[in-house]
């Protein structure tokens, strides 16, 4: 039984927005994409430095 390959059109590198969660209206940068959990590292940044964290697709969109 074969998984289904997620496909996304973010890139790594990329600016997106946060649209849900504690971040929610932060800009983020991507740092990693893991096609397989569906999970992005973004940096946000927090008090003045960059902060990773993990996000799913559905939590960010594009700027």
């Amino acid at each position: 039984l074969e998984k289904p390959n997620p496909t996304t059109d973010f890139v790594v590198g990329e600016s997106v927005n946060v649209v849900s969660g504690p971040l929610a209206k932060c800009d983020a940068m991507i740092s990693e994409i893991n096609l397989d959990r569906g999970k992005l590292k973004v940096l946000v940044s927090i008090f003045g430095r960059q902060t990773p964290v993990e996000l799913s697709f559905s939590q960010v969109s594009k700027i």
